[in-house]
């Protein structure tokens, strides 16, 4: 499985759900806006810090950037 793309989607989801733009999300979870958009091509391998900033600001619980539909 690729897990990197597999998570990217799901952030990219998750950001369009919540009515976030890149720059937005980035900022608040203390992110550089490139880095957010290599997660989200499936192309970063972002630290379980990162997917934790990313969770609380999105509010869900970071097991939901793993799954798989």
């Amino acid at each position: 499985m690729e897990w990197e793309k597999i998570v990217g989607a799901n952030v990219r989801r998750l950001r369009k759900e919540r009515g976030l733009s890149q720059e937005a999300l980035a900022g608040e979870a203390g992110l550089a806006m490139r880095h957010l958009g290599r997660i989200e091509r499936g192309e970063g391998n972002p630290t379980v810090a990162v997917l934790a900033r990313l969770a609380e600001v999105m509010k869900v619980h970071p097991t939901a950037f793993y799954d798989e539909h």
